[in-house]
């Protein structure tokens, strides 16, 4: 299967499965993503963790033989298409943790930026190369790059095409952490345990909260936090974990 998922505990798992195109994201496959990402917001997973097969490539890009020779509309309707499956992935109510070991690539970076958090091994590679084939990314990266870098870097990124190493991808902000280790579902759900014991309904609306503050001016964005806080007081949750702070013991939450 080009895409294999599973659930383990609290941790979903979603794996690009075409080590013999370095995972590159057909349509097909994009459309799988998106049944994978429909499963996992179905299910009882607090956290996803997304993988590529096989020690190359996280992912390495879309398929550019799909790419060649469309009209118009097919070019529009691939890049909507694509962002909308990035969008699902943005829009999980859990965290997702895109683990890079090896190259991620254009829409593989983009895959990977569109999860809440990005770990990377020694060994990654990023960038966005569109530039050396006379195109732009087109399924959210010139978006997401500059909210996560800030736009000058993002736009050394983006009109380079330069290859990015672990190192400099977490200097600059790129990506969350390197770790250490070969086994990537492994240290996906090692960084993932560190949100998975939390309320659902405060961790949905903190995401919520910070995603809106990168579209509105400030005073909006507390006028939101406002909001979102005073539904986190309403929840079920926010009454057990205060009791469990006054009375000295762990929290239960229920996610309600």
């Amino acid at each position: 299967m080009p895409i294999q998922t599973s659930i383990d505990g609290q941790i979903a798992y979603v794996t690009l499965n075409r080590p013999e195109a370095l995972n590159a994201l057909s349509f097909t496959l994009l459309q799988d993503l998106s049944n994978a990402f429909d499963q996992v917001a179905a299910s009882n997973a607090r956290a996803l963790v997304i993988t590529g097969h096989g020690d190359k490539a996280f992912c390495a890009g879309a398929d550019i033989t799909e790419l060649m020779s469309r009209n118009l509309v097919a070019e529009r309707d691939g890049a909507l298409f694509g962002q909308a499956v990035f969008a699902k992935l943005d829009r999980l109510r859990i965290p997702s943790i895109a683990v890079i070991h090896g190259y991620a690539f254009g829409a593989g970076l983009e895959l990977a930026m569109a999860c809440t958090f990005r770990i990377v091994t020694a060994k990654a590679k990023v960038g966005l190369p569109e530039i050396k084939l006379g195109l732009i990314p087109g399924y959210g990266g010139t978006q997401r790059l500059p909210r996560l870098v800030g736009p000058a870097k993002a736009l050394d990124i983006i009109m380079s095409g330069r290859t990015i190493g672990a190192e400099e991808a977490e200097r600059i902000g790129l990506v969350n952490a390197i770790v250490g280790g070969s086994d990537p579902q492994a240290l996906g759900a090692q960084y993932a345990a560190q949100y998975t014991g939390f309320s659902l309904c405060a961790s949905a609306f903190a995401r919520d909260a910070v995603r809106r503050a990168m579209e509105v001016d400030l005073a909006e964005g507390l006028r939101i936090e406002a909001d979102l806080s005073t539904l986190a007081y309403r929840t079920a949750d926010a009454a057990e974990g205060m009791r469990a702070f006054v009375e000295k013991r762990p929290a239960k939450f229920n996610d309600i």
